[in-house]
């Protein structure tokens, strides 16, 4: 880590930013260890990561937010080819690229650290800035947004992966764990009493469900929906093994901004030369994200319990409870490595014909994405 608090991204640029998900991943590693070790588990770890990260998050704030007003640009993010527009390069007009991305990252970010109250408002502010400048009310979507230097603003009405983010920003908070933390209790509800103008942007804080949990996300019950309609649509988002990157709208609809050469639905293998060729997220299922989305969902289930139903597949007329959902969308990932009772062919493998030879067969590649 840089003194300043910025994080390297990878060998080819150090300099470039990816998202914020070491706080994540730390509390993640904390759970593991402590469930391997049956203790209180390494508290210490936390504490030294802790503070290290605050300078992490000091700097996004910092650096990342442009305007001061809680949308963020990030810039390549790790993204790739995903969007119209080079977002690593700076703009020709001078404009930003306002995130929805980068700035559900930030929201993501601010979970899982200490210093409660402090993350729980930085948390709100988000939300309201997302409200007003990345939610689309006429497509009920996140869209990036061009910021131009004379003050305007210009949705880039792509429908990626991108716009989906916003579900991670969520954590469900247990009973017991808001009876050890009295401060926080009093000071969110505090918070929520006199900004009901934010309270209004977010999940239900004060309300509880399943099992007296408290749920803090970035979306109200109807944007939820909105987002899982669209994600589980086979038209859209729903691939037979997973969530795509680009939504298949865009197979028919290329999507152009600007002078830029017209983008669609491009599963996988990249048929556009850009970052570097064959760095694709114009379609294909990629596993990381296809994995944050699950852990969403199931985050979701613990407060809304197995009484609130999601139509899934979009359009099908079948409804089920979040978490059977999550556990369908894990048996499509898995299902790219199961041989097809057709041929015996794995999905996966079906373009490399070495692998389905007997000596290699039983070695499954695991890409980032297929």
């Amino acid at each position: 880590m840089h003194p300043n608090g910025q994080i390297p991204a990878y060998e080819w640029n150090f300099s470039d930013v990816n998202p914020p998900v070491h706080a994540w991943a730390v509390w993640r590693v904390f759970q593991m260890d402590r469930k391997a070790r049956g203790d209180d588990g390494d508290l210490g770890f936390l504490e030294e990561l802790f503070h290290k990260l605050m300078l992490n998050f000091t700097w996004w704030v910092n650096r990342k937010d442009a305007e001061g007003r809680n949308i963020f640009q990030g810039g390549f993010l790790g993204l790739d080819n995903i969007g119209v527009v080079d977002r690593s390069a700076p703009l020709a007009n001078g404009g930003l690229i306002n995130q929805s991305d980068g700035t559900s990252w930030m929201a993501f970010y601010s979970r899982p650290l200490g210093i409660a109250c402090k993350f729980f408002e930085h948390f709100l502010q988000i939300a309201k800035a997302m409200s007003h400048d990345l939610w689309d009310p006429e497509d009920e979507f996140y869209y990036d947004a061009l910021a131009n230097p004379d003050g305007s603003k210009v949705p880039i009405k792509l429908r990626s992966i991108v716009g989906l983010i916003p579900l991670f920003a969520v954590e469900v908070l247990e009973p017991e764990m808001l009876d050890r933390l009295p401060r926080f209790r009093d000071r969110t509800q505090e918070i929520l009493e006199t900004r009901p103008d934010l309270a209004d942007l977010v999940s239900r804080f004060t309300q509880p469900g399943h099992g007296e949990r408290r749920l803090l996300s970035l979306l109200r019950g109807h944007r939820m929906k909105a987002l899982l309609k669209r994600m589980l649509d086979p038209n859209e988002f729903l691939s037979d093994h997973g969530i795509r990157g680009l939504s298949k709208h865009h197979e028919e609809h290329p999507y152009s901004f600007g002078d830029n050469d017209p983008l669609k639905y491009d599963p996988g293998e990249a048929t556009v030369i850009m970052m570097g060729g064959n760095s694709n997220w114009r379609g294909p299922v990629w596993f990381p994200i296809n994995y944050l989305l699950i852990e969403s969902l199931q985050k979701f289930h613990q407060y809304y319990g197995d009484e609130y139903l999601i139509e899934y597949p979009t359009g099908s007329g079948e409804k089920m409870p979040i978490l059977e959902i999550a556990d369908s969308l894990s048996d499509r990932l898995i299902g790219i490595f199961e041989k097809s009772p057709k041929d015996g062919v794995r999905p996966g493998m079906r373009l490399h014909p070495k692998m389905q030879e007997p000596h290699f067969e039983e070695h499954c590649c695991c890409c980032c994405y297929f």
